[in-house]
């Protein structure tokens, strides 16, 4: 399942291959209006602001409309971006998918769980993918950067990363361009207890990208994502190398740690239980995110790649 690879970028028989047209929900706010900057900067085919009240103005030569739905007529585009505060972002989101948008990249955090619940049914129903609450967002890199993430950290490259942590997204992502791995795709999940796209739905999006080397997978203590995504990649005998990072490994349990969702009980959602997880997955795990990339040419040396 390659669908958010093929949003993101395209085909190459595509009109709009490798500069999709992306909107920007909330695009005059004081995050929104400094990230479509940073976004514009970077490449990404910014085409439209959704602004209540300011159709018909521009943002950096971007034409800003009333609703969702003037802006997908008006530009064909099948990506939002939603930095709307966390109270609005439902109806932003159902407005969003109302008008076609396929992908919707959450950026406000603490949105009311029962939101994104309601939210994860109707993106399912609409064959729509929901990245976030609070996620950095989402980057082919130096093609499109949909989301708050630098740029400095990512190169182009072949290797897919998926973080539950937006900073060491950043981080690890630094340490393998240094170390000369190039990603193909980088997915910050998002800090809330409930996530539009969960680590082992981000492996089902990128695990069939065409020339995918491998993959790094940044996760944290709390809740049992990592176990199940280690389970799948057992039972989809995926082969190609894995290399997993799980940060607060020596975080004190059943006290709450930066992301609602990190918590531990007893041995519900700790370090151990994940490591020993993608163990047995036969997946190393770092103990610091300078090792990934050492790791990772073990593994790619180990398949013969």
């Amino acid at each position: 399942m390659t669908y958010i690879f093929d949003l993101l970028r395209g085909k190459p028989e595509d009109s709009d291959y490798k500069k999709k047209p992306v909107i920007v929900q909330g695009i005059t706010g004081k995050f929104g209006s400094v990230h479509t900057k940073s976004m514009i900067e970077y490449g990404t085919n910014i085409v439209a602001g959704v602004v209540p009240g300011k159709g018909g103005q521009k943002f950096k030569g971007v034409p800003i409309f009333e609703t969702v739905k003037e802006a997908v007529d008006s530009t064909g585009a099948k990506i939002s971006i939603i930095f709307v505060p966390a109270k609005f972002f439902l109806g932003a989101t159902k407005e969003a998918l109302d008008a076609g948008i396929k992908l919707h990249v959450a950026i406000p955090e603490h949105v009311p769980i029962r939101d994104t619940l309601q939210l994860l049914e109707l993106t399912k129903k609409n064959n729509a993918i929901m990245i976030g609450p609070n996620t950095p967002g989402v980057m082919i890199p130096e093609l499109i950067k949909i989301g708050i993430m630098p740029a400095s950290p990512f190169k182009a490259g072949n290797i897919a990363v998926l973080s539950k942590s937006g900073t060491l997204l950043y981080e690890i992502s630094d340490a393998l361009s240094e170390g000369g791995f190039g990603q193909a795709i980088t997915l910050g999940i998002g800090g809330d207890p409930i996530n539009g796209t969960r680590l082992i739905d981000a492996f089902d999006m990128v695990k069939d990208i065409p020339d995918l080397a491998g993959m790094v997978i940044v996760g944290e203590i709390g809740g049992d994502a990592e176990e199940v995504l280690a389970q799948r990649i057992i039972d989809s005998n995926f082969k190609k190398p894995v290399v997993a990072y799980i940060a607060g490994r020596t975080a004190p349990k059943e006290k709450r740690m930066g992301h609602a969702g990190a918590i531990v009980y007893g041995n519900y959602g700790s370090a151990e239980s994940k490591v020993l997880m993608f163990n047995k997955a036969n997946i190393p795990v770092a103990k610091r995110p300078i090792e990934v990339p050492i790791l990772l040419a073990g593994k790619l040396e180990q398949s013969g790649d």
